[in-house]
């Protein structure tokens, strides 16, 4: 258990960094506005790079745990959008939907089918 828990604290960590490299530069009146594309790219490059060295060990300690490779996609999957929603709130400052709300409650659905016989035995 102790592997798969930290397992999801390294999936988290890595979904912070994942989330600012891909999305960090959309931000509106930001720093990298004016630059090059090509610079851009370099940027979410590093910092893609932490997202990746929490990112591997976080799969090995899953899978050696007793995740398979499904569950860790969904666990990563439903973290992502965890981690997305607040980002894109207020960081972004995108408007909230209702939709939102119930396509994250399919995602949670995903969580609970992939671990069905662990949870209901």
């Amino acid at each position: 258990m102790l592997k798969i828990s930290l397992a999801v604290v390294f999936l988290i960590v890595s979904n912070l960094f994942m989330t600012l490299a891909w999305y960090g530069h959309l931000k509106k009146d930001n720093a990298v506005d004016s630059k090059p594309l090509f610079f851009v790219i370099l940027i979410s490059w590093g910092i893609a790079f932490f997202e990746y060295c929490f990112m591997i060990p976080a799969n090995r300690l899953g899978a050696t745990g007793g995740l398979s490779v499904f569950q860790l996609k969904i666990f990563q999957e439903a973290i992502t959008v965890c981690v997305f929603i607040p980002f894109a709130l207020f960081y972004l400052n995108e408007k909230w939907k209702w939709d939102y709300f119930w396509a994250f409650l399919c995602v949670l659905g995903a969580v609970f089918f992939v671990n069905k016989e662990k949870l209901l035995g």
